[in-house]
C-alpha cells in the first residue's frame, strides 16, 4: 500500500446524521462496495468536506465493506465523483508501481484473499474488519506488474462475457414482465383480428377483480399452482459439510450450499416462504430454477397447472404487490394459505396457451445464457486461485 494506503470512514461523531445533505458531495457506503452501485443517499457539503478530507476517496482506491457484510470490493475509476467513504467503509490505496488495482481487487475476490479479511476480523455482535498491522501481514504473490496485467486481461475478459450475458438476461425478464402486464393487466392481448384488445373497443365485464375481459374469470393463485412444500427436507450446516457435492442446496433468497444428493428435477419457480420474503417493490422474492437440486424449508417450490406454465406464475408474481398476504412483524413470512389466497385473473386457455407458446422461446433463451453464465463462472473461479497464489503462472497459460 501507499504511505496513506489505510483509510478507515470516520466515527459516527465525525459525521453525524443532521450533517448529512439531500444534495452536494456524496458519501460512499457499505452498497457501493457491496454491489459496485453508485446511486448515492447521502451528502455533505463543501465545509464539511474540508473538514473530513483525509477520508476522501481518490481514483484507484479500493473500497472494502468492512463491517457486518465483510470484504466487498469496488474500485474507484475516474468516473466516480469525489467523495468521502463511510464509516463501514474502508479504502486501500494501492501503490500502483507495485500492485495495479484491478490485480488487488481479484485477490481479495478469491477465497484465500476473502478469508484472509474475513478470518483476521474482530467483534462478536457486529463483525467488524481487522486494522492496518494486521491487514498489512497478509500474504499474496506478488508477480511483475505486466504479468499482473496479463492476469487482469484473462480474468476480466470472463468476466465481460458473464457481466454481458447477465445484462441480456435482465432485458429478457425485462420484455416478459412488460408482455405479461401489456395481456394480463392492461388487457391489450392480439384480439382475433390482431389489435389491441381493450383499446379496440374488446368488451368489458365485471367481476371481484375489477372489469376483465369477456370469457375471463376470477380467480386465485391456488387455482393455477401445484405445490410440492411437502418435500422439502432443511439440512443443518453440520449435515451439508458430512454432504458436499455438486447439486445446489437452495434457501428463500439464492443458492446456499451444494449437497450430493437431489430431491427436485426439472424446471420449477421458488417463492421465499420466510425472512426474505419481499423486495423493495414489494413483490415476492422468486427464483426461476431448473435441473437437479435441494431445497430447504424457506422457500415454497411450485409449478404451474391448469394453462399457466411455471414461466407464467414467475411473471405474475413480478408484478403483483404481496405485502397485504405478509404476516410477522418480526420475521416476515408469506405462508401457503396467503399465497394461495391472492387473486388472480383466469383468461381463455387459448389466451394463455398462445402467451405461454410466446415466453417459452425467451425463457429457453434465458436457460441457455444463465447456464453459460455458470459455465464461465466456473471457469474463472477455478483460474482465479491459481493464477493469484502463482500456482499458475502465465508463461504456463500462454504456452
Amino acid at each position: 500500500m501507499s504511505e496513506k494506503g489505510y483509510i478507515r470512514g470516520p466515527f459516527g461523531s465525525a459525521l453525524r446524521r443532521p450533517e448529512l445533505k439531500s444534495e452536494g458531495i456524496p458519501v460512499y457506503e457499505q452498497q457501493h462496495a457491496i454491489y459496485g452501485v453508485r446511486d448515492f443517499r447521502y451528502y455533505i457539503d463543501e465545509e464539511k468536506f474540508e473538514e473530513l478530507k483525509r477520508f476522501q476517496v481518490k481514483v484507484n482506491d479500493l473500497i472494502i465493506s468492512c463491517s457486518g457484510t465483510l470484504g466487498k470490493v469496488s474500485i474507484i475509476t475516474d468516473e466516480d465523483p469525489k467523495g468521502i467513504i463511510s464509516q463501514a467503509l474502508l479504502a486501500l490505496r494501492p501503490d500502483t508501481e507495485k500492485i495495479l488495482p484491478d490485480y488487488l481487487k481479484y485477490f481479495f475476490t478469491s477465497r484465500y484473499g476473502f478469508t484472509s479479511i474475513t478470518s483476521r476480523s474482530t467483534g462478536s455482535v457486529q463483525v467488524n474488519i481487522a486494522n492496518r498491522q494486521i491487514i498489512e501481514l497478509i500474504k499474496l504473490a506478488l508477480p511483475s506488474i505486466h504479468e499482473q496485467q496479463i492476469i487482469i486481461l484473462i480474468l476480466s475478459s470472463l468476466d465481460d462475457k458473464i457481466e454481458l450475458n447477465r445484462k441480456m438476461n435482465n432485458t429478457l425478464e425485462e420484455i416478459g414482465k412488460a408482455l405479461f402486464k401489456q395481456w394480463f393487466v392492461d388487457f391489450e392481448f392480439p384480439d382475433e383480428n390482431g389489435r389491441p384488445y381493450k383499446s379496440s373497443g374488446g368488451k368489458m365485464v365485471n367481476s371481484e377483480l375489477g372489469e376483465i375481459p369477456e370469457g375471463w374469470e376470477a380467480g386465485h393463485f391456488g387455482n393455477v399452482v401445484e405445490n410440492f412444500d411437502s418435500k422439502r427436507i432443511p439440512l443443518s450446516n453440520r449435515e451439508r459439510e458430512k454432504r458436499k457435492g455438486d447439486f445446489r442446496y437452495y434457501g428463500a433468497t439464492g443458492v446456499m450450499d451444494h449437497v450430493n444428493d437431489f430431491i427436485f428435477d426439472g424446471i420449477y419457480l421458488l417463492v421465499g416462504e420466510d425472512g426474505t420474503v419481499i423486495t423493495n417493490k414489494e413483490t415476492a422474492v422468486t427464483q426461476y430454477v431448473w435441473g437437479k437440486f435441494w431445497v430447504n424449508n424457506h422457500a415454497h417450490v411450485l409449478k404451474g397447472k391448469n394453462g399457466f406454465s411455471t414461466e407464467v406464475l414467475k411473471l405474475f408474481l413480478e408484478v403483483t404487490n404481496i405485502a397485504p398476504y405478509i404476516t410477522g412483524a418480526v420475521q416476515p413470512k408469506l405462508n401457503q394459505n396467503n399465497l394461495n389466497s391472492i387473486p388472480v385473473v383466469l383468461p381463455k386457455k387459448e389466451i394463455l396457451a398462445e402467451f405461454s407458446g410466446l415466453i417459452d422461446l425467451l425463457f429457453s433463451k434465458y436457460r441457455q445464457t444463465h447456464d453459460e453464465i455458470e459455465r464461465l463462472t466456473s471457469i474463472r473461479d477455478s483460474l482465479l486461485p491459481r493464477l493469484m497464489s502463482g500456482k499458475l503462472r502465465v508463461r504456463d497459460y500462454e504456452n
